[in-house]
Formats: structure tokens, sequence, C-alpha cells
């Protein structure tokens, strides 16, 4: 019991002392100044860096959307770092712990781990070097190996793919070895139209050539009117003709999908017929006959 009383009146004295809830309160508030202080500097670092790159490209000297949206993102990401570094040596300065000290102990430490972490400092360079060549950048349709999707981020480290059924590819980039661009030049969109062998071809071909040529009036995302190149193959029911068309950068899925229709809609408007299967039937008593 004497040893409970004494616990509970040394507690009681902690509790009761009024000097260290003052010194824990204005320790509190310094931290949330930090806080505050260091939020409100990311904010407005990360709007001087998005006005200073919107005023760069009114600029003579242009520089491609695609890099400055990834510039712009990486240098948000490097400005808010170097702040939460701060705000940490502002936060152990309040508990009275000598910072230096541990930033020589962590530079020791670092130097130590660098030799074993070659992959990290891999990685980090060559995330450099993707930023600096402008291999890819951030909204840029990409297929790295396997992984084929939307550049979410592109960090010093690692970079994000999205792929368009929501997964998201989070992949080192010193594993970036060949990477496949498709949002550089433009696509190509290519559609096969069957012609039924009863049909003329001539005809059929005069038809959708003058369907083509008031396609880019349509449709925005075709640089010019599509191509018809004439038979492709010929297969046991049909013909086979081939367009091409030149559209904007990963936009030929969506233009091929749009020409097999209003082909389609254009050539029974014409009366030209779409082969679909025959099945011919033979009976034994015609062969009889015969």
């Amino acid at each position: 019991m004497d040893l409970l009383a004494k616990w509970f009146n040394s507690m009681k004295q902690y509790l009761l002392d009024a000097d260290r809830w003052a010194r824990i309160g204005v320790a509190t508030l310094k931290i949330c100044i930090i806080l505050t202080i260091g939020a409100v500097v990311v904010r407005i670092a990360r709007a001087v860096v998005r006005n200073a790159f919107r005023m760069g490209s009114r600029s003579p000297i242009q520089i491609s959307e695609r890099r400055t949206v990834t510039v712009a993102k990486l240098l948000e990401n490097i400005v808010a770092y170097v702040v939460m570094f701060i705000m940490l040596i502002a936060i152990l300065g309040v508990f009275d712990i000598n910072a230096s000290g541990l930033l020589a102990g962590a530079g020791v430490i670092g130097l130590a781990v660098g030799f074993g972490a070659q992959s990290l400092v891999k990685d980090v360079i060559s995330g450099f070097f993707i930023i600096f060549e402008d291999q890819f950048s951030v909204g840029d349709h990409i297929r790295v190996g396997q992984f084929e999707g939307n550049v979410e981020t592109i960090g010093l480290r690692t970079t994000k793919i999205k792929n368009w059924t929501g997964e998201l590819h989070i992949l080192p980039n010193g594993n970036i070895a060949e990477v496949t661009n498709f949002s550089i030049n433009n696509s190509i969109a290519v559609v096969d139209v069957a012609i039924a062998y009863g049909e003329d071809v001539e005809k059929a071909e005069k038809v959708i050539a003058e369907l083509l040529k008031t396609m880019p009036n349509q449709y925005d995302d075709l640089v010019s009117a599509p191509d018809l190149l004439g038979i492709q193959t010929m297969g046991p029911t049909e013909v086979i003709l081939r367009i091409v068309a030149e559209t904007l950068p990963m936009q030929h899925f969506a233009i091929a999908r749009m020409l097999r229709k209003d082909i389609k809609h254009h050539l029974e408007v014409h009366g030209i017929e779409i082969p679909y299967p025959k099945l011919v039937m033979y009976s034994s008593s015609m062969e009889q006959s015969k």
C-alpha cells in the first residue's frame, strides 16, 4: 500500500506541475506554428512554380507542354521535401535536440548505406535522365515491358503507370530499360471493309472514297482524309478493302470505330451488300436425278 501511495503521490505531483504543462503547451504551440508555416510555404511555392511555368509557356522559346507538366510536378515535390526537412529540424529544436549532431551522424550512416544502396542510386540517376532527355512525360501513353498505360507521375526514383482498366503500376526507374511512347507521333487507324463477291468492287470503292473525303470535317482527331488503299485480301465469301487514316496520337482506336460505323451505314444507303455466311445444301434425291 505504501508503494501504491508513493506512486499515486508522484503521479499527482507530475500532473499538477504547472511549469511542466506550460512547457508542453508552449512546445505544442510552436509545433503547430511550424506545421502551419510549412504548409503555407509549400502551397505558396507550388503556386509560384505553376505560375512560372505558365508564364514560360507564353515566352518566345516554346517547350512542349508534356515536359512542362512533368518538370513542374517534379519541382513541386522537391520543394515539399525540402520544406518538410526544414520543419523536422525546427521541431527537433523545440525539444532541445541538437540537429547538427544528428545530421553529422546521418551523413556517416548515409555514406555507409550508399555503398549498399546501389539500386536506389541507379533509380535516381535513371529518373534524372528520363526527365532530362524527355523520354516520356506525365500524361503520355507508354509501354514498359509487359506494362502499358498512361503516365500518372514521374519521380526521381519511381514512375507510376495507370492501366486503362484502373490498375496502377509503380516501376523503379532503374528497371526501365526500353520504353515505347505512343503519344509523341501521330497514330494510324487501319480499317478493313468486307464486300460481297456479287457486288461491283469499283462501285464500292467509289462510294467509300466519296465518304472518306468528308471525314476531316466531321472528326477533329483526323489529321487528313483517310486513304482507300484497295483490295487487301480475298476471303472465302468476301473481298476485303483496306483503309488507313492518320490521327492525332492515341486517337486511332476511336477513329477506327467511327469509320466502321459510317462506312457500314453509307454502303447500306447505296445498296452495297456486306457479306454474311451462306450455307449451301445438296439433297441426295437431286444427285440421283442427275
